[in-house]
């Protein structure tokens, strides 16, 4: 078996993750020489291949380290279905030493506004960057519009991917996805535009003003027209808990309902024990999020997701044997992007 082809040749991702660092004890004299010597080529027809037999959509950089001196970066790129794998290659790696550290995203570079890249022939850097920025009162978000100088002179594509990379600089990946909405690079420059090294200080003024545990209450109907009510944890977002890709679906009905098939009286309070005991045992096990609940036509669904690893489903289980208004059924599936909640997903 190769260890590196164009695409993973490892049916289990732990064992390509492990290939990986089997193969950096052995090539990490090579990789120092070419950091040493400043070949980015070398560099790049070393780790590429290694990269790409991971995931061949998983991208790399070397940068900077905050704590050693070179940082290897191998990132999703704002994928949900591959975050979690990226996250899991980053655990794996040795401890930081002197010369490496391991990041399963792009961090923040605190040095940002005196880099330079070259794009579509041009001189790309932050100090001449300016952003406007809309934040929809209430939301966890702010929107971007983003202009350059030599954004007139090139074309949408480049122009998109230099705001993109320009946002990563500023705020690192994770936050990006976490705190960033709609985001245009314009043509021309926005009446409002402010420097562009002000957007950490705006993201972090909404961040605060969601640093407690908030839930949503929402309405509507099923698919036969009956009524449905969630509530779902706000902001949700699988960028918090990126570990967390096993969907576990618990489903149990109640006796005691209004004419709209809503739990009421008993059943209600029930329910709410119920929820409260899940959370108690969740808590205490540290590797579960409960990230929604809907009930109707006479039964509740909660939507939690776990870190796989950790086997959260018997847990799970036994606080569901102890519902007491009828059967109850925990289901479990593989879904990094958080699909089943797609809809409350912030």
């Amino acid at each position: 078996m190769r260890l590196f082809g164009r695409e993973s040749e490892h049916a289990d991702p732990a064992e390509a993750i492990a290939a990986f660092w089997a193969w950096w004890e052995q090539a990490r004299p090579g990789i120092d020489a070419h950091v040493e010597a400043e070949d980015p080529e070398a560099l790049a027809e070393t780790i590429g291949p290694a990269v790409a037999a991971l995931h061949p959509s998983l991208v790399w950089e070397v940068v900077p380290g905050r704590f050693a001196v070179h940082a290897l970066v191998v990132s999703a790129s704002g994928d949900p279905e591959l975050r979690p794998f990226a996250h899991r290659w980053a655990l794996a790696a040795p401890p930081v030493d002197a010369m490496w550290e391991f990041h399963p995203s792009r961090q923040a570079n605190p040095q940002a506004e005196n880099v330079t890249i070259d794009v579509g022939g041009r001189e790309f850097g932050l100090d001449r960057l300016v952003v406007a920025l809309r934040v929809p009162p209430g939301t966890p978000r702010v929107d971007v519009t983003a202009f350059h100088p030599i954004f007139p002179d090139i074309d949408d594509d480049a122009r998109m991917e230099a705001a993109l990379t320009a946002l990563d600089w500023l705020l690192g990946e994770d936050e990006v996805a976490r705190w960033v909405g709609e985001i245009q690079a314009a043509e021309f420059e926005p009446i409002d535009a402010l420097p562009a090294i002000h957007l950490p200080s705006v993201v972090a003024d909404v961040a605060e003003g969601f640093a407690e545990e908030q839930w949503a209450l929402l309405e509507g109907h099923t698919a036969t027209g009956g009524r449905l009510t969630a509530a779902a944890r706000y902001p949700l977002r699988p960028v918090d808990f990126p570990l967390f890709d096993q969907h576990i679906a618990v489903t149990v009905p109640y006796e005691h309902a209004d004419a709209d098939g809503q739990p009421t009286g008993a059943s209600l309070d029930a329910l709410r024990e119920f929820e409260e005991r899940l959370n108690g045992r969740l808590a205490a096990h540290g590797s579960a999020v409960l990230a929604a609940h809907l009930s109707a036509d006479r039964t509740r669904t909660l939507h939690l997701y776990a870190d796989p690893a950790a086997d959260v489903p018997p847990v799970i289980e036994e606080v569901a044997a102890g519902w007491k208004e009828g059967p109850a059924r925990v289901e479990t599936a593989e879904d990094p992007s958080w699909s089943a909640v797609a809809p409350f997903l912030t």
